[in-house]
């Protein structure tokens, strides 16, 4: 399995383009209607499994993560209220692509509040190009809140995503491992279509 360039020392403020979180209208998927939220993209927005299996059986074990920026800075005001958090705490930011068959499928944001990550969650400081998804559904003390849903416009997201200005859509949950949480938004860029489902197919490492 191919590796990405090592993460950004966590101090480093990144120098791309930010994702702008506050701009999406998040809405919990349940209170969607057919018609906002197609059939076909339903079955990908909704599963609550993970993703990364999910989308290393499409890609027939073709995949890994590309680190775009991991540092320690402020989550936007939207972000921050979402995870409860007080005004100005700090938080471990993370964001990654995921990519199938050398092509960009999804480009991922996780906010990781700094209190989150003591005792034995130390470890999530250090991923590396491993994917979180696959800590979070391991790890018996995991549990997910309400998937919310999006449409985005890819402009707001970095250069390296190379979104082509069309509304894309997005989900995002809070995670809580030992009861402390995380916020983690995943986008499906242009490289990924939901008729993917379609050749979806078990593969064993």
């Amino acid at each position: 399995m191919a590796t990405s360039n090592p993460p950004q020392a966590e101090d480093t403020l990144p120098t791309d383009k930010p994702f702008a979180p506050h701009k999406p209208r998040w809405r919990a998927l349940h209170c969607c209607t057919g018609n906002s939220v197609p059939r076909h993209w339903r079955h990908w927005l909704e599963d609550r499994g993970s993703l990364t299996r999910r989308l290393v059986s499409a890609s027939g074990g073709d995949f890994r993560v590309q680190i775009l920026r991991q540092f320690v800075g402020l989550p936007s005001a939207e972000e921050a209220r979402t995870l409860r958090l007080a005004p100005r705490r700090r938080a471990l930011i993370r964001e990654v692509l995921l990519i199938g068959n050398g092509v960009p499928w999804v480009f991922a944001r996780s906010i990781l509040p700094l209190t989150t990550l003591s005792g034995r969650l130390r470890r999530l400081r250090k991923l590396d190009n491993r994917p979180l998804g696959q800590l979070l559904f391991s790890d018996n003390s995991m549990t997910r809140g309400a998937v919310e849903v999006a449409r985005i416009d890819g402009t707001c997201l970095p250069a390296a995503c190379d979104a082509q200005g069309q509304p894309l859509w997005g989900r995002r949950s809070v995670f809580r491992l030992d009861g402390k949480p995380l916020l983690v938004c995943e986008i499906f860029l242009d490289g990924f279509t939901p008729t993917m489902a379609d050749i979806f197919r078990p593969w064993q490492p």
